[in-house]
């Protein structure tokens, strides 16, 4: 078996070498199968156009969105139940991270 890869290498060397790879127009494979170049150029330029009209249709919905003003809502009622504290806590009265307004 090692005696077929030198041949082989061999062989590629003497017809050109491995470093030149032989393409022969067949194998040339085409993606689309009925385009032609200027319509694939035609189609990347359509849908360039259509990124660019995206991109600002998008934007500028995101400005008109943004300048909009939001509503501000009134602070809600400080309920009693909602800070019941039936016994201390070993830091102290006010909470760990709390800090109560007098």
């Amino acid at each position: 078996m090692a005696t077929a890869i030198v041949r082989s290498g061999l062989r590629s060397a003497l017809r050109g070498g491995a470093s030149t790879p032989r393409v022969s127009p067949a194998s040339k494979r085409s993606f689309s199968s009925s385009s032609s170049p200027q319509e694939e150029a035609a189609e990347a330029s359509k849908w360039e156009k259509i990124t660019y009209v995206g991109i600002v249709a998008c934007t500028t919905l995101a400005i008109f969105n943004l300048s909009k003003g939001h509503p501000h809502y009134d602070e809600p009622p400080a309920y009693p139940y909602l800070h019941i504290r039936n016994k201390e806590f070993p830091w102290g009265p006010d909470g760990l991270f709390e800090v109560k307004h007098h």
